[in-house]
């Protein structure tokens, strides 16, 4: 299981790209194989890691698609192989340590 960012930006389309932003979501409502979640800055997805790949090259190409003719991905990685890691539990993990102060090292 992995969990990765992604910011897929459309080069030279103005000001507000929440048009791309949107084909590209759509590719993700599409399917139910990747756990996402739409932030700010990124989104955040969780799953396999081949599924991961194919639904970043299927977002690009919806974004290029709804008319970007240039398109730069940046993609972050958290492939834990030692032990399932889920999006919540990383939020959760630094929520407990925002309880408990003295937890910050563990």
């Amino acid at each position: 299981m992995a969990i990765a960012a992604v910011s897929i930006t459309p080069i030279g389309e103005g000001i507000s790209v929440s048009r791309f932003v949107a084909a590209a979501q759509e590719v993700l409502r599409g399917q139910d194989r990747v756990a996402h979640r739409l932030d700010p800055m990124f989104t955040t997805l969780e799953g396999e890691l081949a599924d991961i790949y194919a639904l970043i090259q299927a977002m690009q190409e919806a974004v290029v698609a709804a008319g970007a003719r240039r398109v730069s991905t940046v993609i972050k990685i958290d492939d834990r192989r030692d032990r399932p890691a889920r999006m919540q539990d990383k939020l959760d993990s630094v929520e407990a340590k925002l309880r408990d102060p003295g937890r910050a090292g563990n």
